[in-house]
């Protein structure tokens, strides 16, 4: 069995790189998941997630939220909210083929703009979130 927010991570980065909206905005090959500071520009990074049990007395519902940052190089918010957007409807069509969950139902719930204090980058954090349900072995 997967733990549900990796099984979530690696479906939605491939999600991301099948989207030609994504992709023509960010190489397939900067939407990451990495520790490393980001060098190419504009990048997706995958960041924090959280599996939380939801309801059910099986256990086996999860309320799984994962974090994309985009960083840009620019003195503005405009790249990182087209990125965002491109994020948003890659996710409209809510099948998600995962290796050991179900997906009820996947979405952007927020997105959060930030210029950085250097004054050439931005960076934008999209809260993706799911509901889950492990599949039977």
């Amino acid at each position: 069995m997967i733990e549900p927010s990796l099984d979530l991570q690696t479906a939605l980065r491939r999600r991301l790189i099948a989207t030609s909206a994504v992709t023509a905005l960010v190489p397939a090959t900067s939407i990451l998941d990495t520790n490393a500071r980001p060098e190419q520009m504009p990048c997706i990074r995958i960041g924090v997630g959280q599996a939380l049990q939801d309801d059910g007395i099986a256990r086996n519902r999860w309320h799984v939220y994962l974090d994309l940052h985009i960083f840009a190089n620019e003195a503005g918010l405009a790249t990182a909210k087209e990125i965002a957007q491109a994020i948003r409807q890659a996710l409209s069509n809510r099948f998600f083929e995962l290796g050991s969950h179900y997906c009820g139902d996947v979405f952007v719930s927020g997105a959060r703009y930030m210029r950085d204090p250097d004054g050439v980058h931005s960076h934008a954090i999209v809260t993706v979130e799911a509901h889950l349900i492990e599949v039977a072995a």
